[in-house]
């Protein structure tokens, strides 16, 4: 049952939640965390961990992206990133920091310096060789990969992209709606797109029931729920109450399942989660899988460790979202930052382990069933 309450004469709104908002509630026997299996099965793919990788050059250079990979999870590429932009890599992405790090001299006024490099560098040409060269190296390494495009280039560069040999496409805006229109152009309608692919397509993000389903409709093999590590909220009034978002996805989901007689379509949240207890959350809400942006931040292997920004943040008229330091208590091995072992209680390490041990207090064994559950709601 929806709640809704009135903020002043004539206005209705929804009352919604946020992750910090919602708690998990063991109900069952307890089992060994040892017994738990987090395997996470989209199309014909299957990841050892339910995690995919913002789209960001903070973190995925071809480098983390193997390394991300050979852990069991997601690595997604940004195909309009500078992996196509640079023919030094390395060199843009100390140019970004350099910006940023000049923005924590408090003699120095301008904190939106690194963004201003990020436009300049973006403003370069897309070099779809350079581009496919570097896919080609992750696609050497054996691992499995997905490549990010936005609504607006998704038809101009998905041939390119599946020719490089992706294995899954991701058309990501920080929302999208199933029909992207724009004047001048041509509309582009995702259902007639993917029908016209070779590889599974995981679209988004949407925050509501109606978009969701909308976006299965399409014949996404997965819809990303949220917008990513952006600021939406201050730049364009829009935030994410990720809890009720999620919720509304696998409720829109469960309906499309039986609408079609049996197409599961996956659930991936994308928005603030910075903890192994927000990833714990997320599924319990109802997610399939998360997509991770700032704690992988902490991996020695990162591009820029220590450092974040949103895919977003490039933008060369609204940028959304900001390079930031993450200030980590530690670098750490990636494999270690995902399965521990960690000193640190608050949930910013040993990702995964902390997601095995929630579902082992609950008595779950594997991430389908931890999706029901009980939850409570902490008003205040």
């Amino acid at each position: 049952m929806q709640e809704h309450v009135d903020i002043g004469r004539g206005r209705v709104a929804r009352r919604v939640y946020g992750l910090d908002q919602v708690d998990i509630v063991p109900s069952r026997r307890t089992r060994s965390s040892h017994d738990v299996d987090t395997t996470w099965r989209i199309d014909a793919y299957t990841f050892d961990i339910p995690l995919m990788s913002h789209p960001t050059d903070a973190l995925v250079t071809p480098e983390f992206a193997i390394d991300f990979g050979q852990q069991g999870g997601l690595p997604v590429i940004n195909g309009e990133g500078l992996w196509g932009r640079a023919a030094d890599l390395d060199k843009a992405l100390g140019e970004v920091l350099a910006a940023a790090e000049q923005e924590g001299d408090l003699r120095v006024a301008d904190d939106c310096a690194a963004n201003a490099v990020l436009q300049r560098l973006h403003s370069q040409p897309l070099d779809l060789d350079l581009l496919q060269e570097r896919l080609q190296q992750v696609r050497d390494s054996g691992v499995r990969f997905g490549v990010r495009v936005s609504p607006q280039n998704a038809r101009e560069y998905a041939p390119a992209l599946i020719k490089a040999g992706i294995d899954l496409l991701v058309v990501q805006g920080t929302l999208i709606s199933a029909e992207h229109v724009y004047r001048g152009g041509e509309p582009l309608n995702l259902k007639e797109f993917i029908g016209s692919l070779d590889v599974p397509v995981i679209a988004g993000g949407v925050v509501d029931y109606t978009t969701a389903m909308h976006l299965m409709r399409t014949g996404a093999a997965g819809v990303i729920v949220g917008a990513g590590t952006t600021t939406n909220s201050t730049s364009l009034g829009i935030d994410i109450p990720m809890a009720t978002s999620i919720a509304d996805a696998a409720a829109a989901r469960r309906d499309y399942l039986d609408e079609t007689g049996g197409r599961y379509v996956h659930v991936i949240a994308d928005s603030h989660l910075t903890t192994s207890g927000d990833i714990a959350k997320s599924i319990a809400c109802g997610a399939d899988a998360v997509c991770l942006g700032t704690p992988l931040a902490a991996a020695q292997s990162a591009g820029t460790p220590g450092y974040f920004w949103p895919s977003a943040a490039a933008h060369p008229k609204a940028p959304r979202g900001m390079v930031e330091a993450v200030r980590p208590r530690q670098l750490l091995p990636l494999e270690q930052l995902l399965f521990g072992p960690t000193p640190n209680p608050y949930g910013e390490e040993n990702l995964v382990g902390g997601l095995r041990r929630s579902m082992a207090k609950c008595g779950y064994t594997d991430l389908k069933n931890f999706q029901k559950v009980d939850l409570v709601v902490r008003e205040g």
